[in-house]
């Protein structure tokens, strides 16, 4: 196992896969497609910190948190600021969600020895909490207070509002990316390339065989996206998952996606020759992928908006751009 750009992975070479391919052409603009939703300009924000910023998730325009390399950063509609929290000065904070602004989970591990690292925001301050795992932890996402699902190395930990748990049923995988529309409806993603679906009793229904994957988010149980190493958006209608490919010279490495509907979905990924150069993000409108970005940034990891009018995402060197629609 190494560490990947402040992402964790497996050292695998990606799997050849045998799938019908529905290819997503990316065209090049400025401030997204224009036969989008919405154009939104993105421009550079300041964020205060030089750390790599790994996640980011809110309850609205005017509460959005952001985690990173020793990092928890606040936007109250106005500025960002840095928030204290007791950590050992080696935390790298890898996911952030929560239910309410009173109600916010950030999860990692420490550098230092890879200790589990869970920090909440119980709407006063950050608390460091117990989980009873030990395992490096790369995401988190719930379905409320006590619904919540912690991915990690070998580990998928629940929260039921009162005590953590091991999922018995968890499947031995470098999880790496978890998200749920309910309480029985929960995907999880994994750096061999798994992708694992929890139906409210057990971890089961295994996909195998497509590359690295980092993330997975959804607008629904039937719009769910798996996103990856080398050029790699994967779809889920409800009955089936499809491998949509950029096409490109290019390496393109996915690491986060967000959107308000199936043709309104915003992603980030670092590309160039190593796949790890420049940040880009991208928009997909139903229909075609496009650079949302023409200039360089550092390598982008998360993304998160309050609307189709507000979009923010994260990156390495504390990067945060904003998206919003011209005036």
């Amino acid at each position: 196992m190494t560490l990947y750009d402040g992402r964790m992975k497996l050292r695998l070479l990606p799997a050849l896969i045998a799938v019908v391919l529905t290819p997503l052409v990316p065209t090049a603009c400025n401030s997204g497609d224009s036969t989008g939703p919405t154009t939104l300009v993105w421009s550079s924000v300041q964020s205060g910190t030089t750390a790599r910023l790994t996640s980011i998730w809110g309850t609205s325009a005017s509460d959005i948190w952001a985690v990173g390399f020793n990092s928890i950063l606040h936007y109250d509609g106005t500025t960002w600021s840095s928030i204290y929290f007791l950590g050992t000065g080696n935390q790298s904070l890898q996911s952030v969600w929560g239910t309410s602004a009173s109600d916010v989970w950030a999860v990692g591990y420490d550098q230092g020895d890879g200790a589990t690292t869970v920090f909440h925001l119980n709407g006063t301050y950050w608390a460091n909490v117990s989980t009873g795992a030990t395992q490096l932890l790369t995401a988190v996402w719930g379905t409320s207070a006590s619904d919540v699902w912690v991915a990690g190395y070998n580990a998928m930990l629940h929260y039921n509002g009162a005590t953590w748990s091991t999922d018995p049923s968890t499947i031995y995988e470098l999880w790496q990316g978890v998200w749920a529309s309910s309480a029985s409806d929960v995907w999880g993603v994994t750096g061999r390339g798994a992708i694992i679906h929890y139906d409210g009793t057990s971890w089961s229904g295994i996909s195998y065989g497509w590359p690295t994957l980092f993330g997975v988010w959804g607008s629904s149980a039937s719009d769910v996206w798996a996103v990856g190493v080398n050029n790699t958006i994967l779809h889920y209608d409800g009955s089936s998952w499809t491998a949509l490919l950029t096409t490109g010279s290019v390496t393109t490495n996915f690491f986060g996606a967000w959107g308000t509907s199936s043709s309104d979905v915003w992603f980030v990924s670092s590309t160039g020759p190593s796949g790890l150069d420049d940040g880009m993000i991208h928009h997909y409108n139903g229909a075609t992928l496009s650079n949302a970005l023409s200039a360089t940034t550092p390598p982008l990891f998360g993304i998160w908006g309050s609307s189709a009018t507000d979009v923010w995402a994260v990156g390495d060197g504390g990067t945060i751009l904003h998206g919003s629609p011209a005036h």
